[in-house]
């Protein structure tokens, strides 16, 4: 019989690699593949376990399933990924709506899960998680011009926060030949933006050549035909090397964008973090960057109510936040996370005091995004053409400036030519709403 599968992935864009690769595994195995999971037979949750609202968002996510499936519309329920990774046999026991759960570890093994459960065979399969492949073959499910690749999987960095080491392993990198193989490909299929992903991206190579390697396979990222822009994200501040600065300031292909998680910039807050830095020497890294790439745009991310922090330290994460001017920057309150050093360590806030904090930086970001968005009015912006919004009667796209899912866009009108999506097209800013600049083509 021929099944039809279909998945849901939850999380970032590494997760929505895996779930690419999934989807690759199934369709080679006789699966036809749905978009929608009302009409698949089986549908595949690949879930993220990372904080307390994302792994809610993948509770939530199963349990309207199971209405689908109490129904009758779906059949079977797998679920895999960080969730599933971290709490194991416990997803059966909580969700009886599922039929499956596998570590991420057993993706491989994805095809032969799902035959089980549609045979009403229940599945509990959790290998070594260093047994996520690194390699194979992938279904895009990004529009056609813009994709993600993934150069290393898992984390060394062992933030006392963070549950990734745990649930993903430790870092281990592609081999570059590997990743240039892939992202030809890529190109061939008429990819024109490559973003560049890792849980560190920075620390790429330092496990298979003993010193970072990121700059160098950018290079060789660049040299490949088809790609307009390369995107770097997740940049530890630490291993921002010289080299690697250049190489972003120098090559062409490779967009003026930054994606460096700080978290906080108070030396004893990021101490308690496993992380390194202060003030002083973060405020330098930055200007140190605008200096040689003067147009840069940085994002980053901030935790509020780390355990300890007091007035004084979010005050000062708070002075820091408005000196840099952070074009991209999200704030997230402190998520104590089970089996992480940072869950047990005395002082921990309160839940209001915490999220209290995170709103006070977000409101003033609001007013620097607004003064960015200001100081874009009478220049003109290169856009890749996203798509036409009916509603408001005008294209939309994104800038060097606004990563795919995660930034805004930019609106515009457009009296020649209509362009169609993947398109590039110069649009002169004229205004602003809320945080996305608004204008039309040259």
């Amino acid at each position: 019989m021929n099944y039809k599968a279909g998945i849901v992935s939850l999380g970032c864009a590494k997760n929505q690699v895996d779930a690419e690769m999934l989807l690759f595994t199934l369709k080679n195995k006789g699966f036809t593949i749905v978009n929608d999971p009302a009409d698949a037979d089986a549908v595949i949750v690949n879930t993220c376990g990372f904080i307390e609202s994302a792994k809610q968002e993948s509770i939530d996510e199963i349990i309207e399933l199971g209405k689908l499936k109490r129904e009758g519309t779906i059949k079977a329920i797998i679920v895999t990924g960080c969730l599933a990774e971290r709490y194991k046999n416990e997803i059966t026991k909580q969700l009886y709506e599922v039929d499956a759960a596998i570590g991420i570890g057993a993706n491989e093994q994805i095809a032969d899960v799902v035959l089980k459960a549609l045979d009403g065979k229940k599945s509990e399969i959790f290998p070594d998680n260093l047994c996520l492949p690194l390699e194979g073959g992938r279904i895009q499910s990004t529009p056609p011009y813009t994709a993600y690749i993934k150069i290393a999987e898992g984390c060394d960095n062992c933030c006392t926060y963070c549950a990734i080491p745990l649930i993903r392993g430790r870092f281990r990198s592609r081999r570059p030949e590997d990743i240039v193989k892939e992202a030809e490909t890529l190109a061939e299929n008429g990819v024109k933006e490559l973003n560049v992903i890792a849980q560190d991206t920075t620390r790429y190579g330092e496990d298979l050549f003993g010193e970072p390697y990121l700059a160098k396979l950018l290079k060789m990222l660049c040299k490949i035909d088809g790609f307009k822009w390369i995107r770097v994200l997740y940049c530890y501040p630490d291993r921002i090397t010289d080299e690697l600065i250049d190489t972003i300031a120098d090559e062409e292909k490779i967009v003026k964008y930054i994606d460096i998680p700080l978290q906080h910039c108070n030396g004893e807050v990021l101490k308690r973090m496993n992380r390194r830095g202060d003030r002083e020497s973060l405020t330098a890294l930055l200007n140190k960057i605008r200096a040689k790439i003067p147009d840069v745009i940085f994002r980053s991310t901030f935790i509020t109510g780390f355990p300890g922090e007091t007035d004084e330290q979010f005050e000062e994460l708070a002075e820091f936040a408005a000196e840099m001017k952070f074009q991209r920057l999200g704030c997230f309150a402190y998520s104590q996370e089970e089996n992480t050093k940072a869950a047990l360590m005395p002082e921990q806030l309160d839940d209001e005091i915490k999220q209290k904090r995170a709103d006070i930086i977000m409101e003033h970001q609001q007013k620097v995004m607004s003064e960015y968005c200001e100081s874009l009015i009478g220049k003109s912006l290169e856009v890749l053409v996203e798509g036409y919004d009916k509603l408001a009667e005008c294209f939309f796209g994104r800038s060097y400036a606004d990563s795919p899912e995660v930034d805004g866009c930019v609106f515009f009108t457009c009296n020649g030519k209509k362009p169609k999506a993947g398109d590039f097209v110069t649009v002169k800013i004229t205004d602003y709403m809320g945080c996305d600049p608004v204008g039309k083509t040259d």
